[in-house]
């Protein structure tokens, strides 16, 4: 938003003339200077929006630099101790509950967590019984657990795994395209956060598809439900 003191100093600096111009003309200099300022504030909201739909919707590179890939019920990870091969698991399945079983240390939550999150978990669960402060390795060998969910008037609606980046569009192509009673600007994207309150996204593929407000076909998450009423 443009900040109040550039409003100030703009008007301050617009002031009608002494005397060579009549009134009309000074009230269009003033005009032209209104419609500039508020360009200018059009174009720093534009800004804003775009830093903001940029910050919700992360590239899967930003994810993966980050560590951000969160585990899901169904998931195949395996477990590496640094000189303690007898500690470690070459594949520990995540139950429905998000739960998994790591030698000697036992139940771990790990659903819902980073692979950074559990491997300190891990390290900390195993410092207790190790002289020396544990190197723990998490790797993520089967995301199958990692689904989004089709549902309503299309070909074949259902669960999709999520291997890979996925937008709105590419999640109906799976699902087989819209069907012939299908309301195309009345499509939800459903969204659950970490506390489990759930919120709804308004997808209008009759605009995608004319080249229209490309920004609502967002990357979906793991868990996100398409319906399509």
């Amino acid at each position: 938003m443009l900040p109040r003191y550039k409003f100030i100093a703009f008007f301050n600096t617009t002031k009608l003339p002494k005397s060579g111009v009549t009134q009309g003309g000074a009230l269009r200099a003033l005009s032209l200077r209104l419609s500039l300022a508020l360009l200018l504030t059009c174009m720093q909201w534009s800004g804003i929006n775009a830093e903001t739909l940029s910050a919700e919707n992360p590239s899967v590179e930003d994810i993966i630099a980050t560590g951000g890939y969160e585990i899901n019920a169904g998931d195949i990870l395996s477990l590496a101790v640094w000189n303690e091969p007898s500690l470690g698991s070459e594949q520990i399945l995540v139950r429905p509950d998000g739960f998994i079983s790591v030698p000697v240390v036992g139940e771990i939550m790990a659903g819902g967590r980073t692979v950074n999150a559990v491997q300190i978990a891990v390290a900390e669960g195993l410092n207790r019984y190790l002289k020396d402060e544990p190197n723990v390795v998490i790797s993520i060998l089967n995301a199958s657990g990692s689904r989004v969910y089709v549902l309503g008037k299309v070909q074949r609606p259902g669960a999709f795994p999520l291997s890979g980046p996925m937008d709105v569009t590419q999640a109906l192509a799976m699902a087989g395209g819209l069907n012939s009673f299908a309301a195309e600007n009345s499509i939800k994207v459903l969204r659950r956060n970490a506390e489990g309150v759930q919120r709804s996204m308004r997808f209008k593929y009759g605009k995608v598809k004319d080249g229209e407000r490309l920004e609502s076909n967002i990357l979906l998450h793991s868990g996100d439900v398409v319906l399509v009423p």
